[in-house]
């Protein structure tokens, strides 16, 4: 499957991913003052962002956070934590909260939080994204494509042990939705939906002839946590597809996915009326998944997340 990088979304946000993978936060004003003559950053310029990404860090570690808090950790004085706060919020990377109070405060303010936005998180990510794609490049380069697609099967054979077990529970027609409700769990926010049937309206009036098992189904997943690796190396998609066919035992396709661009990850699960599995079949498939799992794959890794 081939696969191109997936668009940029805004420029604050490639902005953002630029400061966080160089280790650094970029400040919404630049000016000439943190700047050489050939428009470099000066050495002071270089410790304010390395300073306010040590801050952008801590408060994803922490979760929202006062200004007190954030400066203590850091060791950084009232005014100097304000200077980088403000940096961050108006580049979005931030957000502000108030703290709930469970009892009276007295006078004064509620306190003040500051919190990582979606922006800001993402821009992290992205940067665990690049080391992950510099590592199976140089795996690809060092040991050839093959160590690749060993490495992505080795990674989903634990989402199918875990996978497995759960669908070895679940009555044949109703896998394909279980499989979404477990991939949710890990993030990946998926739904699992009805396929027409070819030729259904001819069909219209003939009971069973519609819906999943005949037509079969649709699994969506509307997040990929590694759509920036997989627009790269396709073997992690590839691998992921060949699972979901495996655990449920169907063939599947692939129809779209997020590291190609589209929208939404899609894959058609074959109908189980089209596959001739009987009701013998389905209790013997009962046992399935975790077994069949046992004989296809060994070894364990992580998820891709």
């Amino acid at each position: 499957m081939r696969t191109v990088g997936p668009a940029v979304g805004t420029e604050r946000g490639a902005t953002a991913h630029d400061a966080v993978a160089s280790g650094t936060v970029r400040s919404a004003s630049r000016g000439p003052a943190s700047r050489g003559p050939a428009g470099e950053l000066s050495a002071q310029g270089r410790a304010e962002r390395s300073t306010r990404a040590r801050v952008a860090r801590l408060i994803l570690e922490l979760g929202p956070s006062t200004a007190a808090v954030i400066g203590g950790r850091l060791g950084l004085t009232p005014a100097a934590i304000r200077r980088h706060l403000d940096h961050l919020l108006a580049e979005g990377l931030i957000e502000t909260r108030t703290a709930r109070t469970y009892a009276s405060r007295g006078r004064g303010r509620p306190a003040r939080l500051f919190a990582i936005t979606d922006a800001g998180r993402s821009a992290f990510e992205h940067t665990y994204d690049d080391l992950a794609s510099s590592a199976l490049r140089f795996l690809a380069e060092e040991a050839g494509p093959a160590a690749v697609d060993k490495f992505a099967r080795h990674q989903v054979s634990e989402l199918e042990r875990r996978y497995g077990a759960v669908l070895a529970e679940t009555a044949p027609a109703d896998r394909v939705r279980a499989l979404a409700d477990a991939l949710s769990a890990d993030g990946y926010a998926a739904s699992a939906y009805a396929a027409p049937a070819a030729g259904e309206a001819a069909s219209a009036g003939q009971p069973g002839q519609a819906g999943p098992a005949a037509g079969g189904e649709q699994l969506c997943q509307h997040h990929c946590p590694v759509a920036h690796v997989a627009a790269e190396f396709p073997q992690l998609c590839e691998a992921e597809t060949e699972a979901f066919s495996r655990l449920l035992g169907r063939p599947v396709q692939r129809l779209a996915t997020i590291a190609h661009g589209d929208g939404i990850c899609t894959t058609h699960v074959t109908g189980r009326s089209l596959v001739g599995e009987t009701p013998a079949q389905d209790a013997a498939r009962a046992e399935g998944p975790a077994r069949e799992h046992d004989k296809t794959i060994s070894g364990s890794g992580g998820l891709f997340i």
